[in-house]
């Protein structure tokens, strides 16, 4: 198995669907849940525990879909939001790569290793492709016993 660690955001372990009106702002083309999303985890030891992981050897890296609804233009700022959301709550902390790439879009075709998704369908399209996959209720605990 790869030492690589991939790493879903939105409902894995940042809340976007707590903020308020997401599906509204996204539907209309406003960034503004992806600024304003809180975490879904403690950031300070998580971000030791990617610091962990790293020292020992693992790759961490984002594999997150863009807004369903979508525009070019509307790509480039929930990219932006998201890369700025990295800085702002995880400074310490530089994954290895950050894929954010359209909704829908196979995250296989992104790497191999150990996936962290809150969604069934793609957890189970990770280890048909040879990887091995966990919801997001794992997270944690997984980067605590590397």
């Amino acid at each position: 198995m790869e030492k690589a660690i991939f790493l879903d955001c939105d409902g894995t372990w940042i809340d976007l669907y707590g903020v308020k009106n997401w599906l509204d702002d996204l539907v209309n083309h406003r960034a503004r849940p992806y600024k304003e999303a809180k975490p879904l985890v403690n950031l300070a030891l998580f971000a030791k525990l990617i610091h962990k992981a790293q020292k020992k050897g693992y790759t961490v890296n984002i594999v997150s879909w863009l807004s369903k609804n979508s525009t070019p233009l509307f790509d480039e700022e929930v990219t932006q939001a998201k890369k700025e959301w990295f800085k702002k709550h995880l400074p310490s902390v530089v994954f290895d790569t950050i894929y954010i790439i359209p909704y829908g879009t196979p995250k296989t075709n992104y790497g191999k290793g150990i996936l962290f998704d809150d969604e069934h369908q793609n957890r189970e399209q990770w280890e048909k492709n040879g990887g091995i996959a966990y919801d997001e209720k794992y997270l944690i605990d997984f980067f605590k016993q590397l």
